[in-house]
């Protein structure tokens, strides 16, 4: 019986329209029994019949044109419920204005009866046909139950519209592997009350809810206003050991297609974002509409948000440029689907090679740079000096030289917080790229043509190609160990499209040389970033995945920084964006030492290319390192002894 009525075939629209023209017509009886009573011989006369004509033709005629009969019955909504009700009473009201036009004409009727009858039908007819719906949309359910021997009890965070947008869409869904319990919502108005039979706890009863019922996940939708409340639920889940997924905002999803195996676990971007920065967008967007943007490491983390932020600003022209092939191909696919008319060049190079970029500008004459091509590793580089010279301090120096040579308008460079006071090759060669870029704009004599170079640093962005987030969730995948350096280090987050805002903020406000700091918000400790990713995966850190300790890699160091001593900071209109005044060293000071730089890079001596930059570079001081022994220290003041340096101050 289960098999006939409740499987998976969707029966004919025509039997659902027969057997809701039976309902009717029983409807229609029944009522007239009830108010004739003991007249029976009286009802089942011509006259019913006439009756009984002329109202199943009504209501057949109503139910065809507001397509009642369409509906899938055990996917029943409320708002098909209330258009059967709108069905009926309009077709009640159709049948007296035909009886009095059509049937007293030929047939004499009584109002006295008349009307009660109708009334009286009008509530057994849409009485019958809701309950119809009800009873099959709850059998049907009901018996798909019985085949689930153990379910997933969850919960859904808040309770409010969104929040039963989500149980509407998971009641809809074709699994049946999960139960929903209830709602989680703190607001004292909503606790403890009923949203469709689903009791509403507070987060205070989560743990109880683990223990009672075995609550193994709770689902919260990304846009959920309340930021604090969702954070301490979140936060009571990952203590009881409670997966924590995370659903797109209602305009993603379509009402009633929610798959619960369709939903991302909460990322841990999720859970450390602050509050989402709010910029002006008009300004960027007048900036950047109708150049020529050329946008270096196109391919990876930061440039390829760079790449879909600008593409919205309707540049003239976006040529990207990358030396990685299979990501810049990807990128190409994604522009070509989503921002079909943009008018994009990728350009495969490598910026050391010189000549290759010169021929970039020459052919498509960009008017603004984001320069986001590095080599970034830190324990990479301690181990290549040479390569980041070549491509953090050469490749930069070559695009900055063609810069001033084609006409740029604009140079921004995207530097990093491992410049400050650099323990690591991969930091002092970005702090010499800045030195240089600086360096130039004060040595341009052409007043018209000057080029303004921009430096923008920030620390560690969420999700980038090789940082600690993705390392830390394939650990978890594995089942462990989950590797942490050390138990004290702390980093600086930022997510990338809140990176890359700034970036382009900063571009805009930039009138050149000066470097803008973007606002980190607290450093967050990675050994509670690894405890936090192993509970939102639903483990217990120490017991389910082991946390182990590997020490400090090479050029590491314990905490960065965003200024160094000596550097303070003037404040712009933008809150989020500071300007640090840094010690400006002069073109020709910096010119030589590049040079012997460059010179020394080709003698393959790792030991005097460090050397080199630490000599431009006072504040380098190697930490983790082969290379710390070349630092002469002051036992008295800690200060380094032998530096010297012909630098002035802005």
């Amino acid at each position: 019986m289960k098999k006939i009525l409740f499987c998976e075939k969707v029966y004919s629209r025509w039997l659902i329209l027969l057997i809701d023209q039976f309902i009717v017509t029983i409807a229609l009886a029944a009522s007239l029994m009830i108010i004739q009573k003991e007249n029976f011989n009286e009802i089942f006369n011509n006259k019913f019949f006439l009756y009984l004509i002329v109202y199943n033709v009504i209501t057949m005629v109503v139910f065809v044109s507001m397509r009642i009969h369409t509906g899938i019955i055990r996917y029943s909504s409320v708002d098909d419920i209330f258009r059967v009700f709108k069905a009926v009473l309009l077709a009640s009201l159709l049948f007296e204005v035909a009886a009095y036009l059509f049937l007293s004409s030929y047939f004499g009727f009584n109002n006295h009866w008349f009307i009660p009858m109708l009334i009286i039908n009008f509530f057994i007819s849409a009485s019958m046909l809701i309950a119809l719906r009800i009873t099959v949309k709850q059998l049907f359910h009901y018996l798909q139950d019985l085949e689930v021997v153990s379910k997933e009890v969850l919960l859904i965070y808040g309770a409010d519209r969104s929040s039963l947008l989500i149980k509407q869409g998971l009641d809809a869904s074709s699994e049946n592997n999960f139960e929903i319990l209830g709602f989680v919502d703190d607001n004292p108005d909503r606790r403890n009350k009923h949203i469709e039979q689903k009791r509403v706890y507070g987060s205070h009863s989560i743990q109880y809810l683990k223990n009672k019922y075995g609550v193994e996940k709770m689902i919260v939708m990304e846009d959920c206003i309340n930021i604090e409340g969702r954070k301490l639920a979140i936060e009571k889940c990952m203590e009881c050991g409670i997966r924590v997924i995370s659903v797109p905002a209602s305009n993603y999803w379509l009402k009633g297609k929610l798959r619960l195996s369709q939903l991302p676990d909460l990322r841990i971007e999720d859970l450390l974002q602050r509050e989402p920065i709010n910029m002006e967008g008009e300004n960027i967007k007048a900036e950047l509409k109708g150049k020529r943007i050329l946008i270096t490491g196109a391919a990876g983390s930061i440039g390829s948000e760079i790449v879909r932020q600008v593409l919205r600003c309707n540049p003239q022209l976006l040529i990207l440029c990358d030396q990685a092939e299979t990501p810049l191909h990807e990128m190409q696919l994604e522009i070509e689907d989503n921002f079909k008319d943009s008018v994009c060049e990728l350009f495969i190079v490598n910026i050391q090679n010189y000549g290759r970029l010169k021929s970039l500008f020459e052919t498509y004459r960009p008017e603004i740079i984001f320069h986001a091509a590095a080599l970034k590793h830190v324990p990479m580089m301690e181990h290549n000096p040479s390569e980041a010279i070549l491509t953090n301090v050469m490749g930069t120096k070559n695009l900055a030289d063609l810069a001033i040579d084609y006409d740029v308008e604009k140079f921004i460079m995207i530097s990093t917080d491992k410049a400050v006071n650099p323990t690591n090759v991969m930091g002092a060669s970005k702090r010499i790229a800045e030195i240089y870029i600086q360096s130039l704009q004060n040595y341009q004599t052409d007043v018209v043509h000057r080029t303004r170079f921009i430096t923008t640093r920030f620390g560690n962005v969420l999700g980038s190609n090789g940082s600690v987030v993705p390392r830390f969730r394939a650990q978890i995948e594995m089942g462990g160990p989950v590797t942490v350096t050390d138990p004290n280090i702390t980093r600086y987050f930022m997510t990338i499209p809140e990176a890359v805002q700034l970036v382009l903020e900063a571009s805009v406000m930039g009138k050149g040389g000066e470097i803008f700091i973007f606002d980190m918000g607290e450093p967050i400790k990675i050994l509670n970033l690894a405890v936090n990713m192993i509970k939102l995966a639903g483990f217990m850190p120490y017991t389910d995945i082991k946390i182990c300790f590997t020490g400090l890699r090479p050029g590491e160091k314990l905490y960065e920084e965003l200024l160094n001593k000596t550097e303070k900071v003037v404040p712009t209109y933008h809150e989020k964006i500071k300007i640090s005044n840094v010690i400006y060293y002069p073109y020709e000071y910096v010119q030589r030492n590049i040079d012997e730089l460059l010179a020394l890079n080709c003698s393959n001596n790792d030991k005097e290319v460090v050397r080199k930059m630490k000599e431009i570079v006072p504040e380098y001081v190697s930490a983790n390192s082969t290379y710390q022994s070349m630092d002469v220290v002051n036992v008295e003041t800690g200060d380094l002894m032998d530096v010297s340096v012909e630098p002035g101050v802005s």
